[in-house]
């Protein structure tokens, strides 16, 4: 499929946190990991679905223009015009006479524009507070296998799980995330995640796990790479301290 195309590489600086206190203290991370998912529809979208059918080629049309209204959005948030930030995402969501938006993209059944439309939905409804809406979006979004986009819907989707407090789900789901994107950039992060949500858990066993796995698996993430102490000398690596903290 088209979709197993995309450049994960343009993800490399995600992505999402899951606890709500996590959330808060990485905020600029979780928004800038947002722009970057938005970046890869508004770059490639138009060489991955082609113009086999005329709701394939509408539709491309309306994601690059709902995905501008995404991105105004976005920068409302970063520079605190909250007043923007639900006109920008209504826009994108509903249309703004021109253009039907995104919810009634995702409507085009049997459509590739259909599916980046559900996960679109899912991350302006995560963006504007509405958990319930963007689940039931992001829900109904079929991963496709691809490295970026599936990976980023279904981390956010964790948000949204752990927001509502199903944590069970926001860690199944960030552990379904961090297969899809199979890279030491992003994967690790969603592990720590979720280790993190299953220590909130009080269940150090499975967290540990998580992290040994991290360890194991993605040796070149920064997580693991040792750091460097104000003396010069090398300072032991980050995954260690999860590690340590699990395992009194």
């Amino acid at each position: 499929m088209a979709q197993q195309n995309l450049n994960t590489q343009e993800t490399a600086n995600d992505m999402l946190s899951q606890s709500t206190a996590f959330i808060n203290k990485n905020k600029k991370k979780l928004i800038i990991c947002t722009v970057a998912v938005l970046v890869v529809i508004g770059a490639v979208f138009g060489f991955l679905y082609g113009y086999k059918k005329p709701h394939e080629n509408k539709g491309q049309a309306y994601i690059s223009k709902a995905n501008e209204y995404a991105m105004q959005g976005l920068q409302a948030k970063m520079s605190g015009q909250d007043s923007l930030v639900t006109v920008y995402y209504t826009k994108a969501l509903n249309g703004d006479g021109q253009f039907p938006g995104l919810i009634a993209v995702a409507g085009y059944k049997f459509t590739n524009v259909s599916n980046v439309a559900k996960a679109m939905t899912g991350f302006c409804y995560y963006n504007m507070g509405k958990i319930k809406e963007a689940i039931e979006y992001l829900e109904d979004f079929s991963p496709a296998g691809d490295e970026s986009l599936s990976p980023a819907a279904l981390a956010t989707l964790a948000n949204c799980y752990a927001s509502d407090n199903r944590v069970d789900d926001a860690v199944k789901t960030l552990k379904k995330a961090a297969e899809e994107a199979d890279n030491f950039a992003v994967s690790p992060v969603y592990l720590l995640q979720a280790g993190e949500l299953l220590e909130s858990q009080k269940k150090n066993d499975e967290a540990l796990e998580v992290y040994q796995q991290i360890k194991k698996d993605y040796p070149e993430s920064e997580l693991c790479i040792p750091g460097q102490s104000p003396d010069g000398t090398p300072a032991t690596p980050e995954i260690e301290r999860y590690i340590t903290r699990v395992s009194k």
